[in-house]
Formats: C-alpha cells, structure tokens, sequence
C-alpha cells in the first residue's frame, strides 16, 4: 500500500509505517495521505484514495463532506501537540503580565550605551508588570490543550475556572482537584483576569466573543486565542482594547487587521511548531492510517464515526462506508440476508450524515455481493480487507 504527505512530515512518523507500506512523492497514486497545513478543497479525489491524516489538530484545510462523500475517511491527531501549545499559551501570560518584549526592544536600542547598567536602574520601571500568583484564569474549553492549561496555571499558583459542558469523565479525571468547573459563562466573565480559549471554530463558537461579551468582562483582562482567529470579532476586539477592558489580547492566528492593532501580542501560529509535537503528531496519524488500512479501525475521524475493531481472524471483512439514512441501512440488511449464515460478527455505527458497517466473513466474499452493493444509493465505498 502506498503513502504519501503534501507538506513536510516527521521521519518518526513515517518511519512508523511497517514494511507492509511504500513511502512516495507521488501523493496522486497513494493510498494513504499525510497532510498539515496544505489546502486540500480543490485536491483531486481518486477513487484508491482510501484515508487521509492530518498531522494536527485542525481540519479546515480538508473538505469533509467532499472526503466522506467519496468515501475517504479523514483523521485528526488530538493532544498529539497539546504540551507544546500549553507551554506556549503558558508563555503569552507570561509576556502580558510582564513587560518583557518592552524590556527587551529597550536593551537593544541601547546597546550603544556604555553606562547601560546604570541606564537599567532608571528605565525600567517602566516595564514593571504584575505576577500570575494568586490571579484568576478562566479557561473556555478542557480538552487536550485546555486541560493541560488549566492544570498548569493551577501548579502556578493561580484560581482557574474551567468551562466545558461537553467535557468527558475522562477529561474531568485528569484535571486538578483545585479547577473550579462553572458552566455559567456569565458569572465567571467578570472574576477572570486571564481569559484562554481552547475550543473548536463551528457555526456555533463563530465570533463568540463579541461586544456583548466583552462588556462583562473585568476591566483590564487578558484574552488569550490559541484555538482559531475567528472566535473573536475583530472589530469588536479593538473596541474593546481601545477602552481598556482588554489589556492585552494574545494570538497565535493573527490576521491582517488584528495584526496592526495596539496591545496585541502575535505568533506566527506555533503552537505546535515543536519538534516534539510534531514527531508525536506524525506518528499518531500514522498508526491511525495503518489501523484503518488494516483493520477497518477508525480512531479520531473528523468526517466518519470511531469504530473500534479486533484483527479479524475470520476469511475476509467487509468495511461499507455510506450516508446514514434509515431506507439505506435496510437496503444493506436485505443485501446481507443473501451471506447470512457467512456472516460471523458485524458492526454499525453513525455519526451525522454518515454511517459505518463492518461484516466478517467465513468464506471469500463474492463479487457479485460487492457489485450490489456498490450500486445503492448512497453506498460511498465497500472494502474488502
């Protein structure tokens, strides 16, 4: 089987890929696609294009419907980067509570000055700042990333607010005994001096954090965007730091307009740009794709349900990828009584517009089967594995 990547990948990660598989440039003959940040809307979908795995967390450069309608399953790598991310939300407080890039920029115009030492003692109370000990943070979102924030500030010294009424017992286990979880938005607002956003963009979360809410936040809060730029509402924000309420607004997505405001402090999107989130991502989705090449399994999918599966030890397994309609799902069940007494273990999931049914077999699977199945409506794909 063959893999291929459209941006750079982590040796670690393709070197995890087994003797099983073929590493090559030609990414439009491969199988299996590694991907980070490169566009994939107007990619070419060929029909041996079995599953795509992007090396990271976001998927808005993947068109999902397009893959899954094709019957591409497409794959995320959560927490893979999620330390190198904290460390670095960890390090925008850090610069907002402390004036250090002001520190610095005053050094290096005045490097010149052969009693600098002495000049320090003069200039730089005006790079005087506040300490994070003892301050309140509210974390919007406890997954992978905010988890591990919230955890940090938490060791720091600092009262953390955690948000997330989606957040799994599993999450909710890992978290501090001293994360103070309040899904009531509108009382915590006013208490936080840091505010960090770690949730995902949807229609939903879209400009979010908007005038509205900016009125209620504490005068002179901190807003840190780790997540995506489009949570906040650009012109809104400058509202908000003109007058004040927000001291100091920290991104790691900045676009054209943020970028020329005042009082924001920018990276160039590194959260994950360590070499460690990066090998670690790399070879997440490449597991991820041999499960699935191999197994059937589907582990961390963006576009179909996760599926857990066993290594069949029966003669062939039947993966069909399909639309979820309940009069496609009996369509199946009707094409399948034909093999019933072949059939040893089945399994169906859905999720959204999507469905996934897997069926071991005893003998070899006809083709004739296949071909029936092939012509339904709404059938994306049927694998023979």
């Amino acid at each position: 089987m063959k893999v291929s990547y459209l941006n750079k990948i982590s040796p670690l990660g393709l070197n995890t890929f087994t003797s099983k598989y073929q590493i090559t440039e030609d990414a439009m003959n491969a199988d299996l696609l590694l991907v980070r940040s490169a566009s994939m809307h107007e990619y070419p979908i060929k029909d041996n294009l079995l599953a795509v795995a992007r090396a990271g967390a976001g998927v808005n450069n993947i068109p999902l419907d397009k893959m899954a309608e094709n019957g591409v399953v497409v794959f995320n790598t959560p927490g893979a980067n999620s330390n190198g991310v904290k460390e670095l939300v960890i390090a925008g407080m850090l610069l907002t509570a402390r004036d250090l890039i002001g520190g610095i920029d005053w050094v290096k115009n005045n490097k010149n000055d052969q009693e600098i030492l002495v000049s320090i003692e003069k200039a730089k109370a005006a790079f005087a700042g506040t300490e994070i000990l003892g301050k309140t943070i509210l974390v919007i979102g406890l997954g992978a990333i905010g988890g591990k924030v919230a955890n940090s500030c938490a060791d720091l010294g600092m009262k953390v607010i955690g948000y997330d009424p989606y957040i799994t017992d599993e999450a909710k286990s890992l978290l501090n005994e001293s994360v103070d979880i309040n899904n009531n938005l509108s009382e915590s607002y006013p208490l936080a001096d840091y505010i960090s956003l770690h949730l995902p963009l949807l229609d939903s979360t879209k400009h979010m954090i908007s005038q509205s809410i900016f009125n209620q936040m504490k005068p002179g809060v901190v807003l840190l965007n780790f997540s995506r730029d489009l949570l906040v509402n650009d012109q809104d924000l400058k509202q908000a730091l003109d007058t004040k309420i927000v001291k100091k607004y920290v991104t790691d997505f900045p676009d054209y307009y943020v970028a020329n405001l005042d009082n924001v402090i920018a990276f160039p999107h590194l959260g994950a740009s360590t070499e460690e989130s990066e090998d670690n991502c790399a070879i997440m989705a490449a597991k991820q794709l041999m499960a699935y090449a191999e197994k059937g399994e589907i582990i961390n999918s963006v576009n179909y349900p996760n599926v857990k599966l066993e290594t069949s030890t029966t003669k062939e397994r039947m993966i069909i990828l399909a639309k979820n309609d309940p009069s496609l799902a009996r369509e199946i069940a009707k094409v399948m009584t034909l093999l019933e007494d072949h059939i040893q273990s089945r399994v169906s999931k859905v999720r959204g517009d999507y469905a996934f049914y897997a069926f071991d077999f005893a003998i070899d699977v006809p083709q004739d089967l296949i071909k029936t199945l092939n012509v339904l409506d709404g059938v994306n794909r049927v694998r023979i594995i």
